[in-house]
């Protein structure tokens, strides 16, 4: 029981109060979505602190995205492979805290100032930020694959695909399946 409360780590409370603030800085630079701060999660989680390895963090990823739900479940199938149930309120309650508070005010403020020039810049600027954050995603999450043969041909058909089609995305999905099936990928 405690093992699901606290995860099978033995964490203090600076370590629990820094995974929260961690993913409380996160949520206001999540532009594009929480997705787009993956990179960081990992830098953070893999790289500095060693608590979770590439492929089990690129795994809690990729089992929240293929659930149905919102985007944002990963952040807790993370905090639960880091600490628990306790890991769960740490990450989703940092992560959804702050990106609410702010969403709120700023959602007032747009209201009133919707036909502000610096306001319309401001929110036009936003989209290559967005576009460069999913690519860094993207890297960060293909890197447990990244080296076999077949992944990089997948992943730039994938890509050509999309930017030269307006069909579905389940399209390249079933083939990345079907690749992954036969052991391509």
């Amino acid at each position: 029981m405690n093992a699901l409360l606290f995860g099978s780590m033995a964490f203090d409370a600076a370590a629990w109060w820094q995974l929260f603030a961690h993913f409380a800085l996160l949520s206001l630079l999540a532009i594009g979505g929480a997705i787009t701060t993956v990179p960081d999660m990992h830098r953070f989680i893999v790289g500095e602190r060693g608590w979770l390895g590439d492929a089990q963090f690129a795994g809690s990823v990729a089992l929240a995205q293929a659930a149905p739900g919102p985007n944002v479940l990963f952040v807790a199938v993370i905090g639960f492979n880091v600490g628990g149930l306790a890991g769960v309120l740490a990450t989703l309650g940092g992560s959804l805290l702050p990106s609410t508070v702010l969403a709120l005010w700023a959602g007032r403020f747009g209201a009133q100032r919707r036909d502000a020039r610096p306001l319309r810049a401001f929110t036009q600027g936003l989209a290559p930020v967005t576009i460069g954050l999913l690519v860094s995603t993207s890297w960060i999450l293909t890197e447990p694959s990244r080296l076999r043969w077949g992944t990089a041909p997948l992943m730039a058909a994938t890509v050509w695909f999309m930017l030269r089609t307006r069909r579905t995305p389940l399209w390249p999905i079933a083939l990345g399946a079907l690749a992954g099936v036969f052991g391509l990928v």
